[in-house]
């Protein structure tokens, strides 16, 4: 990963060349479904807002993440160095990714804080990276299934067992590798999550942020909700998402057309094709299946 000089007084972005080095492996293969679920930009959109809902159900993790990030002052950055790091753990060339993966493990150690009510926490406690890890999951994996494409019982399981090697190297040993072991970690971790205003604020935070091209940026709103819509229903009522979040039958369906749409477009200079380059395949190789 190199980075590129922004504007003065803000933190470089970090950029990285997906086509180097030629013919070195990902952590995952191109013909596996985590390659087919990333090249998404409605998945991954929809999936990282529910994500986030979820970590910031935790109270440990919502600390972590309101006191030692730039969400709040600079939340498109941080959105997009966040989606840079998952390019690279999917995508990017194993000696890449290791090292990238390396970096944040090494800021995350420095993380450690209390919560409002007293709690002690440090971002790198494994129950606190399996929660992330698991989170994470989910929200792609459920984003691409239901406003995409459908995905087989056995295709989501093999997306959480193609994350264990990167969990790993980012300090999540407990994190599930199949469905029914995230929903089993889900049910253990329900009674600690609990609503916060928070929760309010990222959400309206979300709202006024761009991050989605031009193309599909109308449906944001939509996607918000849609990504309210897939967390578990014992979550939503926990963290006080009513009605107010819920789509109607014709927002879902535009969602979809959404996905479905952008499941289609190829993005040449985007990661997903330039990895496909690097390992000698079309550019559109992702598109074909």
């Amino acid at each position: 990963m190199t980075a590129r000089t922004g504007s003065p007084g803000k933190a470089a972005m970090p950029t990285a060349d997906f086509t180097q080095p030629a013919g070195e492996p990902a952590l995952a293969s191109p013909d596996s479904i985590s390659w087919r679920v990333f090249k998404n930009p409605v998945a991954l959109y929809i999936g990282g807002t529910a994500a986030v809902l979820l970590e910031l159900a935790e109270p440990r993790v919502r600390s972590g993440v309101w006191d030692h990030t730039t969400f709040r002052t600079d939340p498109l950055a941080r959105m997009q160095r966040t989606g840079l790091a998952a390019m690279v753990t999917v995508y990017g060339a194993r000696s890449v990714a290791e090292k990238m993966i390396a970096g944040v493990t090494r800021m995350h150690g420095k993380v450690k804080g209390v919560t409002p009510d007293g709690r002690k926490y440090t971002a790198l406690e494994p129950e606190l990276m399996d929660w992330v890890q698991v989170t994470a999951s989910f929200g792609f994996v459920q984003a691409y299934h239901h406003f995409v494409a459908p995905l087989s019982a056995e295709e989501r399981d093999r997306f959480y067992a193609e994350a264990q090697v990167s969990a790993q190297l980012y300090g999540a040993p407990g994190a599930p590798a199949n469905e029914s072991q995230q929903q089993s970690l889900f049910e253990a971790m329900l009674p600690q999550l609990e609503a916060s205003d928070i929760v309010f604020e990222f959400l309206d935070i979300m709202r006024r942020t761009g991050g989605l091209p031009l193309l599909i940026r109308p449906l944001q709103p939509l996607f918000l909700r849609a990504a309210v819509s897939i967390l578990p229903a014992p979550v939503r009522k926990r963290l006080q998402l009513d009605r107010n979040y819920q789509l109607a039958n014709w927002q879902r369906a535009l969602v979809c057309k959404g996905g479905a749409l952008s499941d289609r477009i190829v993005l040449r200079s985007a990661p997903p094709a330039q990895a496909c380059r690097r390992l000698g395949l079309p550019a559109d190789y992702l598109y074909k299946k």
